[in-house]
């Protein structure tokens, strides 16, 4: 479905980062008007909660409504509105690679050429199942390196492979199995009543109703300058991508 033509972008970048400094940040993605704008809430707080020295940037799709934007902006986020693109349709799909990612978590270092030639490979490529994540392995395959299991834990690990999870060392919790949503969670689904998954719903939800992790801003990210940012590159390869195909795919959570 085609987003809405009545939210304008979100304003100009923050000058959170300096040029003197390497520019670090968690990125996350957010789409439509759900609750999934819970789960960023409650990444925020978890990253509060353990004191990075660095802000999530969460890019979002025209159909993110304003409410919700300033929702995110309140509690720190560095919103940015980003333009849809999609590959062609009626493309046959290609055989999966052997080496396989979850694209829940992972550290990338942006690279301009990178970034132009991702554009260009995602207008050739036929849809997948799986979306931006069957495409990051594909475009990736021959140089990634997998990152260690405690800072991408998908649940599912818990009672596929439990001899390689080690709960009390683990950093980031992918909450991606079926009814395991911490918003949305009822315990009615297959492994949902597991004690391991219930101490880590639990855990979501003190992170997200402790007020103290609450952001306590001073300047408004949509008021702060855009010194030293240059976003000129991104908004003028996002004019020439070309026409814009809208395809639906399953969740890969």
């Amino acid at each position: 479905m085609a987003p809405p033509e009545n939210i304008e972008t979100v304003a100009k970048p923050s000058s959170t980062f300096s040029n003197k400094l390497p520019r670090h940040a968690y990125v996350t993605f957010l789409a439509g008007n759900g609750d999934y704008v819970n789960g960023v809430i409650g990444l925020v707080k978890g990253l509060r909660k353990v004191k990075s020295e660095y802000p999530l940037v969460v890019a979002v799709l025209p159909d993110v409504p304003i409410d919700h934007r300033q929702m995110l902006e309140e509690q720190g986020c560095i919103v940015r509105q980003i333009e849809p693109v999609y590959p062609p349709e009626n493309k046959e799909l290609g055989q999966p690679p052997s080496k396989y990612f979850n694209a829940g978590m992972f550290v990338f270092e942006p690279n301009m050429n990178t970034y132009y030639d991702l554009l260009r490979t995602l207008k050739v490529t036929p849809p997948t199942p799986f979306a931006e994540q069957d495409f990051l392995n594909m475009y990736f395959k021959d140089i990634y390196k997998p990152i260690p299991l405690v800072y991408n834990l998908v649940l599912a690990m818990l009672w596929r492979h439990p001899q390689n999870v080690e709960l009390h060392k683990v950093k980031v919790v992918h909450y991606c199995a079926a009814g395991s949503k911490p918003w949305r969670y009822t315990g009615k689904e297959e492994n949902m009543q597991r004690e391991d998954i219930k101490m880590l719903v639990k855990k979501w939800w003190n992170i997200y109703n402790d007020d103290s992790l609450d952001y306590k801003k001073s300047l408004s990210v949509t008021e702060e300058s855009n010194d030293g940012v240059d976003i000129e590159p991104f908004s003028q390869v996002l004019s020439v991508v070309g026409k814009v195909h809208y395809v639906t795919a399953p969740s890969a959570a």
